[in-house]
């Protein structure tokens, strides 16, 4: 059976993105971490490797058993290095993200268990322990993660309470946005608190009568019409989509083995509209509920009316509701993609 999943442009805004979007804090930022671990409980995909064997005998000296590495021969186990990211503003207890990566001749760390690991900053501190069962991805059997793996050790010290100001980054070099962003924030506060240093850099004053934090929450919220991309992040090991709100897709028809896109615009009057049985939203299968009314549409279509630009959301929604397989709708969006309907920075991880 072949899906057909039509999506309807009635009309084209202009929507704005937020100075958060295309800014970052300059000293609020995110940390990597590294660490060096072994993988055991490996059903005879694990590596043989010197190293691998040398680190083994260590950690079983460690429990005070001494066994020359020679007599260890054992495809069980795998010697792997993790890598995570220490979020801004971390606290003890709190959890991370852990990826693990083979560094021998193992087969596979898929539902390996990681043993306890020490993950450093560059600096050589221990900021974070690691410990879990890892989850592969079927492209990549060697690199896997360990979701919530890792426990905040330590934390980094950071007093915004005390900063008189902020420095905002532009995330790309640009003197228009820049002077934009100035202009903007001085007219949101009625007085002069922001200055371009450069092409990248603003540097903004806080107000005395109001905390840092409400001043950051005003000043990161402020609306400015950009053309700076968006980020959609792909990721081929986990087979997950991830993307920011209000990503549009423009005019496009893909038509493949299995289904067809089209992206077209169309011309309804608003009396049409109020007509229409459901002018929102996705419209898809028999017996759907979709906002407040029922919608009954043949198994084989799949229909997306709005008003605005579809979105990458609004896409994926509707394959998903048409039981397209995640390899479909991932390989749908790159080509969306480089048929230049979708202005975005694409990054595919993996």
């Amino acid at each position: 059976m072949k899906y057909i999943l039509v999506i309807f442009l009635l009309f084209t805004h202009i929507y704005a993105q937020t100075i958060k979007d295309i800014t970052n804090v300059v000293g609020i930022r995110n940390n990597q971490l590294l660490g060096y671990g072994l993988v055991v409980g490996l059903a005879g995909t694990g590596d043989k490797s010197k190293f691998t064997m040398q680190s083994l005998q260590n950690l079983l000296r460690n429990s005070y058993i001494k066994i020359p590495s020679s007599s260890i021969s054992s495809k069980n186990i795998a010697a792997v290095m993790v890598t995570s990211e220490l979020p801004a503003f971390s606290r003890q207890g709190d959890t991370i993200k852990v990826k693990i990566s083979a560094i021998g001749d193992a087969k596979s760390i898929n539902h390996g268990e990681l043993l306890l690991t020490q993950l450093k900053a560059v600096n050589g501190k221990v900021y974070a322990i690691a410990q879990g069962t890892i989850v592969a991805g079927e492209n990549n059997a060697t690199t896997g993660y360990i979701y919530e793996g890792a426990t905040i050790e330590n934390e980094i010290p950071y007093k915004l309470r005390d900063q008189k100001e902020i420095r905002l980054s532009l995330i790309r070099n640009s003197a228009k946005y820049a002077d934009l962003i100035e202009t903007k924030i001085n007219e949101r506060f009625g007085k002069r608190l922001a200055i371009a240093l450069d092409t990248r850099t603003i540097e903004v004053q806080k107000p005395k009568d109001i905390s840092i934090v409400r001043f950051l929450a005003i000043v990161q919220n402020i609306e400015i019409d950009t053309t700076m991309k968006k980020r959609l992040i792909i990721d081929m090991n986990t087979e997950t989509i991830i993307a920011g709100e209000n990503i549009f897709i423009q005019p496009v028809t893909i038509a493949r083995d299995n289904f067809t896109i089209r992206i077209r615009k169309t011309k309804l009057n608003d009396l049409e509209w109020e007509n229409k049985e459901a002018n929102l939203g996705v419209d898809i299968g028999d017996n759907v509920t979709i906002g407040n009314k029922p919608v009954e549409v043949d198994i084989s279509n799949a229909l997306i009316n709005t008003k605005e630009l579809p979105t990458v959301s609004d896409l994926v929604r509707a394959m998903k509701v048409m039981k397209l397989p995640i390899s479909d709708i991932i390989n749908t969006i790159k080509m969306i993609k480089d048929l230049g309907a979708l202005d975005i920075e694409l990054e595919i991880r993996g």
